[in-house]
């Protein structure tokens, strides 16, 4: 099984450049963009389950200082 999901960050004012390199560090990890709107950053994650989904957005992500909040969304093709 494979998933995709996308996790949207909201980064203290000043960190989204740092966050971005950090989570792209992250295995699973394909790609992140900074972005205009309500969050600052979308990442997005190819991984072969929703826990690892979950290891990635709910711990690894949210630990990262800086971080004020994450959203993130399962694809379900």
């Amino acid at each position: 099984m494979s998933v995709t999901a996308y996790v949207m960050v909201k980064a203290h004012t000043g960190d989204a450049d740092r966050i971005r390199e950090d989570i792209r560090a992250l295995a699973g990890v394909e790609t992140v963009d900074i972005v205009a709107g309500d969050m600052d950053l979308v990442a997005k994650v190819g991984v072969d389950s929703p826990g690892k989904v979950r290891e990635i957005a709910a711990t690894a992500v949210r630990s990262l200082d800086g971080v004020e909040d994450t959203q993130t969304y399962i694809a379900m093709n």
